[in-house]
């Protein structure tokens, strides 16, 4: 399955309630994905401001296997896309 997620990587910080219901998900869906944390890396933050114009969190950055990418604010949405994931 993990070759048919592209390459995830979430954008956030342990302390963020919002990330929280995120990570939550990750672990219970059993997902392998990097997490990127703006409060301990500038370069997240910088890449972060640079795609979104914003530094609020969570933002999952979605990479396909053609090296598109898309960034997905919100936690519901992105746990969502998550949920949808397993399910395909």
């Amino acid at each position: 399955m993990a070759a048919n997620l592209g390459r995830l990587s979430l954008y956030g910080y342990p302390q963020c309630p919002f990330c929280s219901r995120v990570l939550h998900a990750i672990d219970a869906l059993g997902l392998d994905i990097e997490f990127r944390n703006t409060m301990q890396g500038d370069e997240y933050q910088r890449e972060l401001m640079t795609a979104t114009g914003r530094s609020t969190v969570p933002v999952l950055r979605i990479e396909s296997e053609h090296g598109k990418v898309e960034w997905m604010p919100e936690s519901v949405d992105i746990v969502a896309y998550l949920e949808n994931l397993d399910q395909g």
